[in-house]
């Protein structure tokens, strides 16, 4: 199975977790799905009002030259050890 299977399968399984994650493991979630799909973090911080949106984007910024074939596989890997 090519990594792009398996990061597909992963987001399938991430949506059947049998327990739903604590918040900073959804927000490393997001921020490893966004690395791996559109590479690193682009747009300006949401400001202060926006506050998930502000947390979302600085996980997802502190990916930064994270390749996106390593952050699938950190997706991947994650998925695995929460099912």
């Amino acid at each position: 199975m090519s990594l792009a299977d398996q990061f597909a399968q992963a987001q399938l399984d991430s949506k059947n977790l049998s327990e739903r994650p604590d918040n900073m493991t959804l927000l490393k979630i997001y921020a490893l799905f966004k690395q791996a799909s559109s590479g690193d973090a682009t747009g300006e911080r949401p400001g202060f009002t926006d506050m998930i949106g502000r947390a979302k984007w600085d996980a997802w910024h502190a990916l930064a030259g994270t390749t996106q074939e390593q952050a699938q596989q950190q997706y991947i890997d994650l998925i695995e050890e929460l099912k």
